[in-house]
């Protein structure tokens, strides 16, 4: 009976969410698709192909078991889906809503490429998680037994919460240590309430809280503590800081007043959704309303910045990429909504300076790609000749970003990091060159999605645990 319930992408069409309208999103930072019902997500679930070898899954960095609660969501069976969910994923509902799932789980569906359309994995996966949450079925974390060793988790991005939440339930006492006033790193300051609403978040840190994890918050390491002292107090310490260090543009009039980082931008905006006061907000320096808005870059971030300038009320907002549409960084998806909403893309330009002492205008050179560089990338080439000054009042550099200088910034001797600045360590272990010391995410591998900093924070909290039982059957045996 399962089996006459799937394979019906060939009689049933792909159907996303309804999409609120451009005129209405323009209005306010609310999740832009509605909900599915339950008919909707169990008809989307019954067009998976449930095939042998499920690229879906093997193109996730979770290696998810999409095929299996699909099958299950399609047979009504919905509390089974999200045990099968969750049992992989940390943070299913958060994942639903910012994988860039065409570039992974949905952009290799087999049926996507026979050409029927991929299955809506991600909008099914954030409804049967938003689902369990409504239910109850979203349980308080309860270790079957507590355990005397402490790990320090710096940073409580996805990769920390996701080692804290691991460790946790394995017993551990588990202590959290970030220096902003909220847990959650770049999902509760660097992301919009529009793609990732605040208040899913702040559930599942309430959720780590009540299942024993204890947060430091407001807490700078190298400032408020020592890296020393964290080592002399806990068994293991696990870095997840993230990378928050942004990249910067050499061009003349660069230190011109109105040209801010993006993430500066974003965390204000996020700010005043919590209700905080934002002085740099309230000012003007870091709002967009009524003005200009020129963004640079074509990234995710890029995407995020030029979306909340039209949300805030700028009179124009427009995107500077020095490549073409098929060969920005960014998913292809939140650049479709970000032109439905008014946003205009500038391909093929880049800044080559900046007028006014307070930024009236950008100098633009023009572009065209010429041969591939060492990666593939067709590498962007100037046009002798075609510059032209484009106006703005507010510039937001979306350059991406790089790693702080830890050994320096927390004072550690013996810490290993690339010769990008990332930490060095183990891609199984996640151990760095210091002894009981791990790394993970963004810190680690560089910038990239949160779903891999779920995996890489998982796969840390295994080797902690291996480290500290390891260190317990020694001691019983002595």
């Amino acid at each position: 009976m399962a089996e006459q319930r799937m394979l019906k992408f060939v009689t049933v069409d792909r159907d996303m969410p309804e999409k609120r309208p451009p005129q209405l999103r323009r209005e306010d930072f609310g999740e832009i698709y509605r909900e599915f019902a339950d008919a909707k997500a169990a008809e989307q679930s019954s067009r998976c192909s449930q095939c042998g070898v499920p690229y879906c899954q093997s193109h996730c960095p979770l290696h998810n078991n999409i095929p299996d609660w699909l099958r299950l969501t399609a047979e009504g069976r919905l509390r089974e889906a999200y045990e099968i969910s969750q049992a992989t994923n940390t943070f299913p509902e958060i994942c639903g809503r910012i994988c860039p799932q065409d570039r992974l789980c949905e952009g290799n569906c087999v049926i996507e490429q026979s050409g029927h359309g991929t299955v809506t994995i991600g909008a099914v996966e954030k409804y049967i998680n938003d689902t369990a949450m409504e239910e109850g079925w979203v349980q308080p974390i309860r270790p079957a037994y507590e355990r005397e060793e402490s790990v320090a988790v710096i940073g409580s991005g996805p990769g920390g919460l996701s080692a804290a939440d691991m460790l946790r339930r394995a017993g551990v006492q588990v202590t959290v240590y970030e220096r902003q006033d909220r847990a959650g790193g770049l999902m509760t300051y660097g992301i919009p309430g529009f793609k990732l609403e605040k208040d899913v978040v702040m559930k599942r840190i309430a959720q780590l809280e009540d299942g024993g994890v204890t947060f430091v918050l407001g807490c700078d390491v190298g400032r408020d503590v020592s890296f020393d002292e964290l080592r002399a107090k806990h068994d293991a310490i696990l870095i997840a800081t993230g990378v928050y260090k942004s990249r910067d543009l050499e061009a003349p009039g660069i230190g011109a007043q109105g040209i801010v980082r993006a993430l500066d931008y974003l965390t204000a905006s996020n700010r005043k959704s919590f209700g905080d006061e934002v002085p740099e907000f309230d000012n003007g320096e870091l709002n967009a309303e009524g003005k200009k808005v020129v963004v640079i870059g074509g990234g995710d971030t890029a995407m995020d910045c030029v979306r909340t300038a039209i949300r805030q009320g700028a009179s124009s907002v427009k995107c500077l990429y020095r490549r073409d549409r098929d060969n920005m960084p960014g998913s292809q998806r939140e650049v479709a909504n970000a032109e439905e909403e008014g946003v205009e893309f500038v391909w093929l330009s880049g800044p080559r300076g900046f007028h006014g002492e307070r930024v009236s205008g950008v100098m633009v050179h023009k572009m065209r790609l010429g041969a591939p560089d060492a990666t593939g990338r067709r590498m962007p080439e100037l046009i002798e000749g075609a510059d032209y000054v484009e106006e703005a009042d507010l510039v937001i550099k979306a350059l991406g970003f790089e790693p702080e200088d830890l050994p320096k910034l927390w004072g550690v001797e013996g810490l290993e990091v690339t010769r990008w600045g990332t930490v060095t360590a183990d891609f199984r272990t996640h151990e760095t060159s210091l002894p009981g010391v791990y790394a993970c995410g963004d810190i680690q591998r560089g910038a990239s999605l949160v779903v891999w900093a779920i995996r890489d924070g998982r796969e840390a909290a295994d080797a902690i645990l291996t480290q500290i039982n390891t260190a317990s059957a020694g001691v019983a045996a002595e």
